[in-house]
């Protein structure tokens, strides 16, 4: 839902009406004398929850045998490489 406020009441209440949008996902136009001149939005969405993570797993497909052994391929050239110093 979209509440209209004028520039007047976002001057006053700035930090609420940040709160709003940032916390509750509450979206503002700011008008001038009638006229829209900006919005305040909720930011664009970062990231997922652990639920959609659980779930994007859960859809992978099994791992098959030749998944453990590429494993254990790329650990042992992990091993046999030496780690580079830094310059002094």
């Amino acid at each position: 839902m979209v509440t209209r406020i004028t520039s007047t009441q976002l001057a006053r209440n700035l930090s609420d009406i940040l709160n709003r949008a940032r916390y509750k996902g509450e979206s503002f136009v700011i008008e001038r004398n009638g006229e829209p001149i900006a919005t305040v939005e909720p930011p664009p969405r970062q990231g997922i929850t652990l639920e959609e993570l659980t779930a994007l797993i859960a859809d992978l497909p099994p791992c098959d045998d030749k998944f453990a052994a590429d494993l254990e391929t790329a650990r042992s050239i992990l091993r046999d490489t030496e780690t580079p110093q830094w310059p002094n």
